[in-house]
């Protein structure tokens, strides 16, 4: 079967990884593309676009010349960051799938999309594995002082005590780590944890225990997760642009436990948790995502000793990118061969 397809790279997912998935395609899914460019060629300039699409404003930015004429006779939308606006999906006569490579939908206008009868599907895949390793790294890096000791190095200085040495520094194997958010990423991390022999708790609206060793790892309520991990780490995300964790919720976590961001920085009261940090009401803190990308000196968490702080990196490994528009196009075959896609989320 022969589809039109559109497909619109950027900086971060190219026209050439989307041409080079395109063409691992299945012998029976033939693709008739047009290939567009979505964005700044300048990796600082789209972090402030991924900025602006996370916050709600996807509908301000300008597409592609040439994208609206183009969606016309398109079958098959392929995106990463492009905005997917009602007035674009107005234009669409024959559109029948949005294949969009990233997990978040807040580029896309799922009910325009519903309300034409277009099947969307995302890929929270893609970067999973990727960020479920950084999150694991930050772990470590925060209970065993791996970059503090490396900045003393660098600056002369042999340092043998760190905020968590009173207390003692522990083995992961001797701690509970908690992870709230069990979708793709929690259940990656999950897998990863399982070597380091510790407890895990999870909180998720849905408790699917499918591959999970009740021995080790059990649901639980969000409060008792706080009160009982010696690490939480956060990997849901809101539909609503709300703060799940805030003053209240710092107060319940152990003084000796750490929370690890790689997730969203909507969902986090950074105010609370610099005051947590900087009054030991918890040990530590390792953060990847900011309102503000970069950061500057209003960041309430610059300066403090027990938090590490990196550059949104999570996801951002080669793999995560080139591999994901094959990902999509696998999901694409299925849906037109009639069987059940992963990610389908407007059914």
């Amino acid at each position: 079967m022969v589809k039109k397809c559109v497909a619109v790279g950027d900086i971060f997912i190219t026209s050439e990884m989307m041409k080079a998935g395109l063409e691992r395609g299945y012998e029976d899914l033939m693709l008739d593309v047009k290939h567009f460019y979505f964005g700044s060629h300048d990796r600082h300039e789209m972090r402030n676009v991924v900025k602006i699409i996370e916050t709600g404003g996807f509908e301000t930015l300008a597409l592609p010349e040439g994208l609206e004429e183009a969606i016309e006779e398109a079958e098959i939308l392929m995106v990463h960051l492009c905005p997917v606006t009602k007035v674009l999906l107005e234009k669409a006569k024959n559109l029948k799938l949005i294949l969009c490579n990233r997990g978040g939908h807040e580029n896309l206008d799922i009910k325009a999309a519903t309300e034409k009868g277009i099947a969307v599907l995302l890929n929270p895949a893609h970067n999973a594995n990727a960020v479920a390793e950084y999150t694991v790294g930050l772990m470590l890096n925060e209970v065993r002082n791996i970059s503090r000791s490396a900045m003393a190095i660098q600056n002369g200085q042999w340092r043998e005590k760190y905020p968590n040495t009173e207390k003692k520094i522990r083995e992961m194997s001797d701690m509970t780590v908690g992870i709230i958010g069990f979708g793709t990423v929690g259940r990656l991390l999950y897998d990863k944890l399982v070597s380091f022999n510790c407890k895990i708790l999870i909180n998720d609206m849905f408790e699917n225990y499918s591959g999970i060793n009740k021995n080790i790892a059990k649901f639980v309520p969000l409060n008792e997760l706080l009160r009982e991990s010696d690490i939480v780490s956060l990997h849901a995300r809101l539909s609503k642009k709300s703060i799940l964790l805030g003053a209240r919720e710092f107060g319940l976590m152990k003084d000796t436990a750490y929370f690890i961001n790689t997730a969203r920085s909507y969902m986090v009261d950074y105010n609370a948790l610099a005051n947590a940090l900087k009054t030991g009401s918890i040990m530590g803190a390792a953060i990847d995502v900011f309102d503000k990308e970069p950061i500057d000196e209003s960041c309430p968490l610059l300066g403090l000793d027990n938090v590490t702080l990196t550059n949104h990196r999570g996801g951002d490994t080669i793999n995560s990118y080139s591999d994901s528009p094959a990902m999509m196009l696998k999901e694409a075959y299925k849906f037109f061969d009639g069987d059940e896609p992963r990610f389908w989320i407007n059914r």
